[in-house]
């Protein structure tokens, strides 16, 4: 029996537990339920058991035992036939037994005559339902999955209160389905509706609707009259408008739009007050692109709304970046447009990206001043930032904050830090060289620009031209819009630039969006002030002068502006909340001094406080190098060297060697991951995030690290050419290593919109197990697989079927099947028929006494020391043996007896101890290993496993 489920049952008999929970629990390593434990039939007392998600074949008749059972949930196992011990139990007023193989049910379940509820149905098979179902007066409630058979002879049961159909062909709500005058709630999901009848409006008593993946269009005119509902989910379907008397749904509370394909906000809404939670992410239109959404201050009028799910990238009103802040954000800037009136903020950047010596400075000098005459520019060290102005027909100004990029390569790694979203970039190339990576500049463009509108300008100095392929590029890259064509030094295509920039900068996404009027005059007031830095309280002081009263509503006009790349305010930051750097280029540059600075390369990035006061020495950075020490921090551009107080690691400045190491690479926690395009940097910022593992003196150069931790240690090591990094671990407490260090990815990941990578889980087949490049999984198809109830995978390396619980259990991860789960995710049910496997001839399910017996124990296949061989037990065996045979002459018969006893637990015990050292078996009993010892004994093991292979 697995150990947590030993605990589980010990702890219920202990406290006389009402409730017994013993699903699968996939963080553990113990083998899913094949049957309930007899243990469990002790527990008379029991009146709810919950057994999902395991492997139960068949159930005990011993569960009669349980009279006092009033709930029984075995959902997602693997039962074909309907257990008649059931049928015994007087007591059951719930049972779920969807997600089985069973494909029908018994007739003596009209026998029981307290059950109100009963789950059916197949996840991935037809079942049929028999029409003797209408006769059980006593459900209540009924779940279909899958039910291939005709659903007619439910219309006589007009006594329900909740139906839920899944997974069904249907193409419209069957009329039967209105007879059910007392129905509370309906689902009916994963099927084929496309309309919704009229008729049902004479379900008065509905106050559930649940109709969620499927294909419908519309609402009939009357959907209104639904006086009662209070839950209305939509979600996944076709609509692109809601009816006229929808607003007359003044009862309902949840309501669930995603997935549709609205154009725009549905403005009944604003008029039903009663809504608690609104969800509207995700929609599309018929082309399949998102739909902007606009909302206004109606909005305050639906006063009871306390939840707002939506996609944020979606808003052109309120902005994205107040949006994303949430639903208090988007009422906080409604309220303050109401009250200050409206204004709108002209102002954008213009960044200009390339490799270094493309002539991207002298462009950036051209758009300022046409007449400027070319020189040899220097090389731009970080970020020259320029401010330009331009006058738009409706006579006002626009600003274009002009963000002009070094190329060398030591500056990309932070480019996730000011290529920002909502710009204009402008990518230079120069036509005489050929080190321009298009591919390379337009994936990160697409990964941290949100889609924001690239021109390509090719900088034909001596008029040289060459084809860049600008038909395919735009193919695969929607931001790129145009390719033109300039010589600097005779201002050829200058004007065409220039018309072009002030065509797409005028028309980003953000402009000409309504903002509170205080916002624009605060925005412009900062925008004059001399000063690089300015304190907080200053800020909130010229808030105040321009009409704020609330904290609140100013440190949200800062948070919008530091999104939008105006100035620099890291309120989360206890340091650096201090100040707003109302001159990026001050700050940035500040970086960029210490990462140019020669004894900082020479040093391979290390450096002092000490040195910061030699690089810093400026009169504009003296007072604030502790904060610009605590923005490359912020940055992941440094960290500080564990045990060294005061000396810090630039990584990106580390060596490119690999030093030589020690590496055993038996017992290792191995995976992958593996990007489509692999930005700079992720293994640099990871090293500064988890920099406390590395330790004084630790492993660590510029594309890979070890860390330590307790007993563990991991090996890291980006492999930028084949876009992989690479993990190993090994030592114990392998997972809780892997756990952390797959956290720090998550969030290193997240600060790139749209990055497509795969987590790469390695086989664990006995094959696989000897290959020094085993096969790998795509962890979302392992998590699919579980989803979809497919319970093993082939392995491409053997050509073995591998269990897919196996697999995320070695890497510590899982997918919870939440049966019901209040749409904050959609689990797919039913036959997988993507991903190709290869089944045993016997099923999925069913599995030769070979397999059996090979799948039995991790445990014991794993055991990789030589003393847990068996041949070591046969001489410890024939030593014990020999020195018997010798005593046997010169002892007592009772004394003989002890001593053969001390023999065969002196066996046991060596092996115990020896298995202990073995890190995966450190935490089991001592009971558990001697079973291990016991079946490691040539003898004794195969009689044991014969045994068990004819039971």
């Amino acid at each position: 029996m697995a150990s947590w489920v030993d605990e589980e049952i010990k702890k219920a008999k202990r406290l006389s537990s009402r409730t017994l929970d013993i699903s699968f629990r996939p963080t553990k390593k113990e083998e899913a339920l094949v049957e309930i434990p007899d243990e469990v039939f002790t527990l008379v007392h029991l009146e709810e058991l919950i057994i999902e998600d395991q492997k139960l074949r068949h159930i005990s008749p011993l569960i009669t035992k349980l009279y006092n059972l009033k709930k029984l949930n075995l959902a997602g196992n693997e039962l074909v036939a309907f257990p008649k011990a059931i049928l015994e139990l007087g007591k059951i007023e719930s049972l779920d037994l969807d997600g089985n193989e069973i494909e029908t049910l018994s007739k003596g379940i009209l026998d029981l005559s307290n059950l109100r509820y009963l789950g059916f149905g197949s996840y991935d098979r037809r079942t049929m339902l028999p029409s003797w179902m209408a006769e059980m007066r006593q459900l209540r409630e009924i779940k279909i999955w899958n039910c291939e058979s005709s659903l007619n002879h439910l219309a006589k049961m007009n006594w329900l209160h909740s139906l839920n159909i899944t997974g069904t062909n249907l193409q419209a709500i069957p009329a039967w389905v209105f007879e059910l005058v007392d129905l509370e709630d309906l689902r009916l999901t994963y099927s084929k509706l496309r309309t919704i009848n009229r008729e049902i409006v004479n379900m008065i008593n509905l106050r559930s609707l649940v109709l969620w993946q499927n294909q419908i269009e519309q609402l009939p005119s009357n959907f209104g009259e639904l006086l009662n509902l209070i839950y209305l989910d939509l979600d996944t379907n076709f609509l692109s408008y809601l009816p006229a008397s929808f607003n007359k749904l003044q009862s309902l509370e949840r309501l669930d739009l995603s997935g549709n394909r609205f154009s725009q906000f549905p403005t009944c809404l604003y008029s039903m007050p009663s809504i608690v939670s609104l969800s509207i992410g995700n929609w599309k239109n018929a082309q399949g692109d998102p739909t902007a959404v606009r909302l206004t201050s109606e909005i305050l009028k639906m006063t009871n709304l306390e939840h707002l799910s939506l996609n944020s990238s979606q808003f052109e009103v309120p902005p994205p970046e107040v949006a994303e802040k949430g639903l208090s954000a988007i009422k906080d800037y409604f309220r303050q447009l109401r009250s200050d009136g409206v204004d709108y903020l002209y102002e954008a950047k213009l960044l200009i990206i390339g490799e270094g010596g493309a002539g991207k400075t002298s462009l950036a000098n051209k758009i300022l001043d046409p007449a400027y005459q070319l020189k040899e520019e220097n090389t731009t060290q970080g970020i020259d930032v320029t401010g330009w102005t331009f006058a738009l027909e409706n006579g006002r100004e626009f600003r274009v904050n002009i963000w002009d990029f070094g190329g060398q390569e030591i500056y990309h790694a932070t480019h996730q830090f000011f290529l920002t979203k909502r710009s204009l970039y402008l990518l230079v190339a120069d036509n005489r060289k050929e080190d321009t990576d298009f591919y390379y500049w337009l994936n990160i463009l697409e990964l941290l620009s949100d889609n924001s509108p690239v021109l390509i300008v090719q900088n034909e100095k001596q008029d040289r031209h060459k084809e860049i392929g600008e038909r395919q590029l735009r193919s695969e890259f929607s931001g790129l819009k145009e390719s033109l064509s300039t010589n600097l030094a005779t201002n050829r295509g200058l004007s065409d630039i220039v018309k072009s920039i002030r065509y797409y900068i005028s028309n980003l996404q953000h402009i000409g969006t309504p903002l509170p009027k205080s916002w624009v005059t605060v925005r412009t007031e900062l925008e004059r002030h001399a000063d690089n830095f300015i304190d907080v309280d200053d800020y909130l002081e010229i808030c105040s002068r321009n009409g704020f009263s609330e904290l609140k509503d100013k440190l949200q006009l800062s948070a919008y502006l530091h999104d939008l790349g105006v100035f620099l305010h890291f309120q989360d930051d206890p340091l650096l909340k201090g100040i707003v750097i109302l001159k990026p280029r001050w700050g940035t540059n500040a970086v960029y001094k210490v990462l140019d600075n020669k004894k900082v390369i020479t040093s391979l990035g290390r450096f002092t406080e000490s040195d910061l006061s030699d690089i810093w020495c400026e009169a504009e950075y003296e007072m604030m190098r502790h904060e610009l020490l605590r923005l490359m921090i912020n940055f992941k551009i440094c960290y500080q060297i564990p045990g060294s107080p005061n000396s810090y690691i630039a990584p990106q400045l580390l060596t490119e060697n690999q030093p030589s190491y020690a590496w055993d690479s038996g017992n290792n926690l191995i995976s992958k991951y593996s990007y489509e395009f692999m930005p700079k940097g992720i293994v640099t910022q990871l090293i500064v995030a988890m920099h406390q593992f590395i330790g004084e003196g630790g492993i660590v150069w510029k594309s890979g690290v070890i860390l330590r931790k307790s007993d563990a240690s991991a090996e890291i090591i980006e492999y930028y050419g084949k876009r992989e990094i690479q993990i190993r671990i090994r030592g114990k407490n392998k997972g809780d290593m892997l756990a952390i260090i797959d956290y720090e990815f998550d969030k290193i990941h997240s600060t790139y919109r749209h990055l497509r990578f795969s987590k790469l889980v390695p086989c664990n087949c006995k094959l696989c197990g000897l290959e020094p490049q085993p096969n790998f999984y795509k962890l979302e198809v392992l998590r699919k697989f579980v989803g979809d109830r497919q319970a093993e995978i082939q392995c491409q390396v053997s050509y073995q079927m591998v269990s897919v619980r196996g697999l995320l259990d070695d890497v510590g991860s899982y997918l919870t099947h939440e049966k019901e789960k209040q749409r904050a995710e959609v689990v797919f049910h039913g036959p997988i028929g993507k991903v190709i496997v290869q089944q045993s001839e016997k099923g999925n399910n069913q599995v030769s006494g070979t397999e059996a017996n090979e799948m039995k124990s991790n445990d014991e296949k794993q055991v990789k020391s030589a003393w847990a061989n068996g041949l070591f037990y046969l001489f410890t065996f024939a030593v014990v043996v020999a020195g018997m045979g010798y005593l046997a002459g010169h002892l007592p018969l009772y004394t003989l007896a002890v001593v053969v006893a001390a023999g065969i637990l002196f066996i046991l015990l060596i092996g115990v101890l020896q298995l202990r050292q073995d890190d995966r078996l450190s935490e089991k009993s001592f009971t558990e290993l001697a079973r291990l010892v016991i079946r490691q004994l040539p003898l004794i093991g195969k009689l044991a496993k014969s045994s068990a292979n004819v039971e």
